[in-house]
């Protein structure tokens, strides 16, 4: 695994989950260009203090960041929290596809960047879930849960172990999923997934403990 380090208490299981995220940290990053479906936009909105002189010219104010800088620089690690959500990496690009497009016409109420990232959880998880309701409804849908469903990417840096757990996350209930993935994945507190998924903190930690269980009798009894 990478970059590991075991805590008190805690399980097999979380261990191999939370390693997700080391694992994604050294994945390559998005290159992109800019949004495909947004127009050219400006900086995050000004307020008073964009208006100030800068102090010196040997320190300048940095440049106010865009919907642009926010697209380059997070889009993949969205995209994989959204494979993880719909099993899918076509659907998922689509779901953060739209997910960034509702950013664009939410821009100027943002405050600031922990604002913007915490609309595009929250789209992103909204839209997962559509696409999922969606599936069911039609009744034609078989989830893959192999590892071909998987973007290469993503799969190539997985140990047997890894795997197993994605696989079993795969096959748990959608609110027990989106709380492991955000928590363990997204490395998220239970204060934002409460409000990416629209529960209770309390709601939050038995989810939780509910799917971790769960994970341990699947991968135990494969």
């Amino acid at each position: 695994m990478v970059g590991d380090v075991a805590h008190p208490g805690e399980s097999a299981v979380e261990r191999t989950l939370g390693s997700l995220r080391a694992i994604d940290a050294v994945a390559p990053a998005d290159a992109s260009v800019p949004h495909p479906s947004a127009p050219p936009v400006g900086a995050w909105p000004s307020g008073p203090a964009a208006s100030a002189p800068v102090a010196t010219q040997q320190e300048p104010a940095p440049a106010p960041r865009t919907l642009e800088d926010l697209y380059r620089e997070h889009r993949m690690r969205f995209v994989r929290l959204a494979v993880l959500l719909v099993d899918d990496p076509a659907t998922a690009e689509d779901v953060v596809q739209e997910a960034f497009t509702g950013l664009h016409r939410h821009w100027s109420r943002l405050r600031d960047e922990n604002a913007a990232l915490g609309y595009l959880r929250t789209a992103v998880v909204n839209g997962s879930r559509s696409v999922l309701r969606r599936r069911r409804t039609a009744r034609e849908y078989t989830p893959p849960h192999t590892a071909d469903a998987r973007s290469a990417e993503s799969l190539a840096m997985l140990s047997a172990e890894h795997q197993a757990v994605v696989t079993a996350l795969g096959k748990l209930p959608r609110r027990q999923r989106e709380v492991l993935v955000l928590r363990y994945y997204g490395g998220l507190s239970e204060a934002e997934i409460a409000e990416a998924t629209g529960i209770s903190k309390g709601t939050v930690k038995s989810t939780a403990s509910r799917g971790l269980e769960a994970i341990g009798k699947l991968v135990g009894g494969a």
